[in-house]
Order: C-alpha cells, then structure tokens, then sequence
C-alpha cells in the first residue's frame, strides 16, 4: 500500500521539473550564451537590436496586426513572470485566502499551479490554473471576492476549463473608457446575420453579437443603465430587414419615452393598456396562423422570407405592462404562449425591466437571452443571469450610477457559465433619426450606411 513521505522532493528534481514546463525560459538564455560564444557578443546584440527595431516598426507601422498578433502574447509573457502569477507571490496570494491547503504529512502549503496566462485585452488576464487534490471549482468561486482584493483587481471570475484545470478571470481595471459607437447600417440585407447581432463590444475588445432569430431576449436595468441602447443597437443593426419586410416589430411603449420614435417603423405600435393587451393579441394570432402554415406546407423549419417575416415583440417595460390590475392575467398568458411557441414561428420577445424579480416578471425565465445592466440590488443579477452568476463575477449591482456607465453590464458565455462584461454601442438622438429615415423612405442621403 502506497504511503506518504514527510520529505520533500529534492530541489535538484523540482528545478528540473520546473525546467521541462517551462522551456521557453531555459533555452532562450542558453541560445543567447551560446550565439555569444560562438559569434561574439558584438553579432549577438546587433542581431538582438535588429529584432527589437523590427519589433518597434511592426508596432509603428500597422496597429491592427500588432495588437492582434504580438501585444497579446507580450503582455501575456510579461504579466505571467513579472506580476503576482508567479512564484512567491502566487504562493502568498492563495495562502492570503486560503486556497492552497497544507500538505498534512510535510506541513508544507500544496500551491495550485499556473498553467498558462492569456492577456486577449489590456485590461483582463485569464489564469489557467491546475488544482491540487480535493480541491473543486466551488471553492475558487466562494473565494473571487478575495483573490480580487489580494490580485489588486477590479473584479475575477472562475470558470471550469478541464477536469483539474479552471480559468481565473481578472479585470485588471474598468475595460469601458470610451462611448461605442451606434453599429452602421448596412444597405444589403444579405449583409445582416440573425445568429449574431452586434449590439457592442465585450471586455476582450471583441464585437458583442446576440443570436436574434429564434431567441427571445430579457434585459434588466436601472434607471439610466441603458436598455435603449439595447434596443436600438439591435434595431439599427438589422435595419434592411425591416425596410424590405423581413423583420416586423410590434412594440408596446407604456412610457411613450424610449421607443416614441420607433412608431414610424413600426408594424403595430401600442402605449395605452387596452392597446398594448389587443397588440400582443394580435401578435399570438399572427403566431397562431403561421403554426397553421408551416404545418400545412410541411415545413419543419422556420426561415425568414417576406411571407414569413421575422416578428420581434419589443416589450419597453415587463414590470408596468405585468401589472395593470386586469389585464395583467391576460398579458402573463399571452406571453407565457409566446415563449413557449414562438421559436418555431418566427416570433421573438426582447423584454426590458428594471425589477426583475418573480413576482414583478413572472415569465422570466423563458427568456433565452439574459442581459444584465447596472441593477441596484445584488440579488437583480441571479434573477437576470441566472443563479450563482454573481458569484461567478457579474457585478452589475457595483457598476457606478454614472451616465459615464450608461451601456455597462454582464451576458453570459454562451458556452460557459462565467459572466462576461459588455457594453452596449449608443444611439443618440440623430441616430435613431437616421435609421427611422432609412427604414420608412429607403433612401441613403447623409446616412452612415454601409455596402
């Protein structure tokens, strides 16, 4: 029966096993030593000084392929050896809190190893990690709070990347700097995908593309966390396809203030509480009898075309239009009937609401599609996101209460369950302007539309 020592490997062993994981780290010094020895120290520094020049021209000369290319794994280098991911300060930080359970035969701390660092983003680092035994991906999760503070970082998120292996995910410091820009609308429809809507950009300074068809969308949000920007960003990105009909919106607009303007483009537009009730009535019935259609033509799948639009059902605010004393029954059935039968017809809901509790929006959870701006409770994130999203580092209800902040908030990985931090493109005024134009006359004149 195998039996644990008190004794430690020897240092000789751990050297050359830290060697044989790190080779990069060995070899590089020893070319260098050797190209001196053989060429002279002179060749040796000219050739480094070239590379060092051409490593300058290339960031001078084309800023896209060198951020795209170099800058990610410079700083990936950089930070791995030079911040507190290596050595004694990685040891220190998970002491500090208590992920790096002692050996109980040494008394020694069993530190979790690093792997790999990878820096897509100047402001976020992702540290993959190898577990010791008995460890679980839980434990890292009750501990984001504390490795932030002991990292000195805005925020980290844990994700489970293999067995034994997790992703640590660090904001380093706020990603959003600066306003995005309202998405260009381009004139072909053709150019348009509804499996990948650009509303913004993500923390890694990648576009922020939401599937549309099929989908039904769910955003919540203070008071000026920016849920027009939401809708509005989609809309002008899908803006060909409701010029030649193949998108139809049927809005309801209780407040008449965010979606106003939208009316003019709109396939049915309602703000009063019987009009709002005779639209979503209108909407289930139109829903109905494209069931009887695809069925009678044997058509298992739904496709866009002008005979069968894509339907999208903008709901400005769930919490007023769920609670108007009589017609709330009716509006939580019909909805209900939506999510339910809507992705096989074509007939998709993007609901906005700024409480998104159970009782408030009790059709919440069929919503496929979860968007989480600056909430003012903790416990808005988990009913948005889903529970345990918080944990997991979607810190909606921390973002400041700012107009600087207006777009900021958290979606989740569609292929993973670790939040990610978004930020909305915004729409001003003569945007939204452009793309009513655009949509009811079809003419170009001084838009910003693309080919």
């Amino acid at each position: 029966m195998l039996s644990y020592s008190n004794r430690r490997m020897g240092a000789e062993w751990r050297a050359a096993l830290w060697a044989a994981r790190h080779p990069g780290l060995v070899l590089t010094p020893g070319v260098l030593s050797a190209s001196a020895v053989e060429f002279g120290p002179v060749p040796t520094g000219v050739f480094l000084g070239a590379a060092a020049a051409g490593v300058g021209a290339w960031y001078r000369a084309h800023p896209d392929s060198f951020d795209v290319v170099a800058a990610p794994r410079l700083r990936a280098l950089r930070r791995r050896w030079l911040s507190r991911y290596a050595g004694r300060r990685w040891r220190d930080v998970l002491l500090d809190c208590e992920l790096a359970p002692m050996h109980r035969k040494t008394g020694l701390p069993r530190v979790p190893r690093v792997v790999r660092v990878r820096s897509f983003s100047p402001s976020v680092d992702t540290v993959f990690v190898r577990l010791v035994s008995g460890q679980t991906v839980r434990q890292w999760e009750a501990k984001a709070e504390e490795l932030a503070v002991a990292l000195n970082a805005e925020r980290v998120g844990v994700e489970k990347v293999k067995p034994q292996v997790l992703g640590v995910i660090v904001q380093r410091r706020e990603s959003f700097t600066e306003v995005i820009d309202a998405p260009e609308m381009p004139w072909d429809a053709d150019a348009v995908d509804l499996g990948a809507v650009y509303l913004g950009e993500t923390e890694y300074g990648q576009d922020w593309c939401e599937p549309l068809a099929g989908q039904h969308w769910f955003g919540s949000g203070a008071t000026g966390a920016g849920k027009g920007s939401l809708v509005w960003s989609a809309l002008r990105s899908v803006a060909p396809l409701i010029r030649d009909g193949l998108v139809r919106l049927w809005v309801l607009d209780p407040k008449r203030m965010e979606l106003v303007k939208s009316e003019r483009i709109a396939h049915r537009y309602a703000a009063e509480p019987d009009d709002c009730l005779a639209v979503v009535e209108e909407f289930v019935a139109d829903l109905e009898a494209t069931e009887r259609r695809l069925a009678a033509e044997g058509r298992r799948k739904f496709a866009v075309s002008r005979e069968t639009p894509l339907n999208l059902l903008v709901l400005d605010e769930l919490g007023s239009l769920l609670g108007w004393g009589d017609h709330a029954r009716a509006m939580r059935k019909l909805l209900s009937y939506v999510g339910t039968q809507g992705r096989a017809t074509g007939h998709s809901m993007l609901g906005f609401v700024q409480e998104p509790t159970k009782d408030v929006v009790p059709v919440r959870d069929l919503f496929t599609v979860r968007m989480c701006l600056r909430v003012t409770s903790a416990g808005h994130v988990d009913m948005t996101l889903g529970d345990g999203a918080r944990l997991r580092g979607a810190l909606a209800d921390e973002i400041p209460n700012d107009p600087a902040t207006a777009g900021i908030g958290y979606v989740l990985r569609q292929k993973s369950r670790l939040p990610m931090r978004v930020r909305a493109s915004y729409v001003d005024d003569s945007e939204i302007d452009e793309l009513v134009e655009f949509v009811s006359t079809g003419r170009l004149g001084g838009l910003r539309v693309v080919a």
